[in-house]
């Protein structure tokens, strides 16, 4: 799979790296259920919604960790006892400057990336720009030789 979505001049937009469809859950969702949503589609988070589908939340492999350490699994609780609310997003056509800036400054290795209503579109992740990157590096290295 490419690892640029769409063809775009630079500078890339969220849009040209991130991963769709969001996966996501709902706020009332078990921590084990919403585990088995990561594992089955192979990610580190999953966006919380409410009832209109509107982003309140994230739940990541290290909230996961932080839920085992506290003794929170196994016990049917909801995700929202463990997500971060009001995660931190970005729009689809911000650059991909603005979602590394908001990453590095918060620490976070996912951003939802949301529409005008705030409804999920699909996640970045630093995996997804750090593929960017080096697919970017082996294009000028090529260049260069």
């Amino acid at each position: 799979m490419p690892i640029f979505k769409r063809r775009r001049k630079l500078p890339l937009r969220v849009e040209d790296l991130m991963s769709t469809p969001a996966i996501v859950a709902s706020r009332d969702s078990s921590i084990e259920s919403v585990a088995k949503i990561m594992r089955e589609n192979n990610v580190g988070s999953v966006v919380v919604v409410d009832g209109e589908g509107k982003v309140v939340g994230i739940v990541t492999e290290r909230d996961m960790i932080y839920a085992i350490a506290s003794g929170k699994i196994g016990k049917g609780l909801p995700v929202w006892s463990i997500m971060t609310e009001n995660p931190l997003t970005v729009g689809p056509g911000a650059p991909v400057s603005e979602a590394i800036r908001i990453m590095r400054e918060a620490n976070v290795r996912h951003l939802p990336v949301v529409d005008r209503d705030n409804r999920p579109l699909g996640m970045v992740s630093l995996r997804d720009i750090l593929q960017a990157v080096t697919s970017l590096m082996e294009i000028f290295y090529d260049l260069r030789v």
